[in-house]
């Protein structure tokens, strides 16, 4: 009987193994990807830590991703993922490449750290962006304004009026205010997602109390900040639990996100009920209780377009996505039909 207790650091626990263990093939064994590297990953095993050789890299859909669990063949010189097991949950944006597909940044994640540099510009579109993104993944969000003690101001009202349902907290990794709140918060395996220079890998390396990832100062100037971690990578913290820190993200498209916008803007979702028409656009409608809500200021207008902008780009991205998926259904009919064309030929040539 293999025991697994090496895998508790990075995640295993009842509820995984009861999920996990009837899925896991004989001659493998259970494993969880702590880093990709194209066709590679470091990976922990019910034997330690080690080297496994997969077919994909995380940059494909449905490739494998930090935070995955998979089997490993036993029993071979050379450790050789066999099987992706399924996600409990998954953070993913439309590609970067432009394509109708979808990029995992993390999987199996139950909190996500949204990190916004509280010492800079807090763009609370941004923030309603990434809520989404959160939302949709089926994990738990937690809004955190970094630096706080290089912050003139820090904007929590505003941040934590445009993050219904969820946590909104700063902290300063430097001089340790606020970690034991966000400490508290933490639960399962936490991904840290957010743009370059809002201090994530500070946060993690406070978090897992050890100079773990890589850092880099902002520029002066602007505040902005370079791309220091290259790699998604996952590490146990002290406290239990694990913790991914993500590259900084320039550009988070939206994928398939209905559900993660719906409650992101809860609250235009809730004014919407109260609408005199079901189908209301909240243009000029009478009765709108949306516009309504504008007017005597219980809803602001950046908000609202903000809503309305991410579900456009939203039923964009799902359109591209249902011509993707027809184009190839068109294609693999064409296969079937050049096969068949083809086995008629042949069976009329031997008559």
């Amino acid at each position: 009987m293999v025991d697994n207790d090496l895998l508790i650091p990075y995640g295993w626990n009842e509820a995984v193994s009861d999920y996990y263990t009837p899925l896991v093939t004989p001659g493998s064994v259970p494993a969880r990807v702590i880093r990709m590297d194209r066709g590679e990953c470091d990976v922990a095993s019910p034997t330690g830590p080690a080297r496994a050789r997969c077919s994909r890299s995380d940059s494909e859909l449905g490739g494998l991703c930090t935070g995955d669990w998979v089997t490993l063949e036993v029993g071979t010189d050379e450790p050789t993922v066999r099987q992706l097991l399924p996600r409990r949950s998954a953070i993913m944006r439309s590609s970067v490449s432009g394509r109708s597909e979808g990029q995992v940044l993390a999987a199996n994640v139950d909190t996500v750290l949204i990190c916004t540099a509280a010492d800079g510009d807090v763009d609370l579109g941004r923030i309603e962006r990434m809520l989404a993104l959160a939302w949709e993944s089926n994990a738990k969000p937690v809004v955190v304004l970094t630096k706080a003690d290089a912050a003139e101001f820090i904007p929590l009202d505003e941040v934590r009026a445009v993050a219904p349902g969820a946590t909104a907290v700063a902290v300063s990794a430097s001089t340790g205010a606020g970690l034991d709140v966000l400490t508290a918060l933490l639960d399962g395996t936490v991904a840290l997602i957010g743009p370059s220079g809002a201090g994530k890998s500070t946060l993690a390396n406070a978090l897992l109390g050890a100079e773990v990832f890589a850092t880099s100062a902002v520029r002066s100037v602007d505040k902005k900040g370079r791309h220091t971690t290259v790699h998604r990578e996952l590490r146990p913290l002290p406290t239990g639990g694990t913790l991914i820190d993500t590259p900084g993200l320039r550009g988070i498209g939206l994928w398939d996100a209905s559900d993660g916008i719906e409650r992101t803007f809860s609250d235009i979702e809730s004014f919407a009920r109260h609408c005199r028409f079901a189908d209301c656009a909240h243009d000029s409608e009478p009765g709108c209780a949306v516009l309504a809500a504008i007017e005597v200021g219980e809803l602001t207008q950046r908000r609202f377009d903000n809503y309305r902008k991410l579900g456009r780009e939203n039923d964009r991205m799902l359109a591209r996505t249902d011509k993707r998926l027809q184009a190839e259904r068109n294609r693999a009919w064409r296969d079937i039909s050049k096969q068949q064309r083809q086995h008629y030929r042949d069976r009329n040539s031997r008559r």
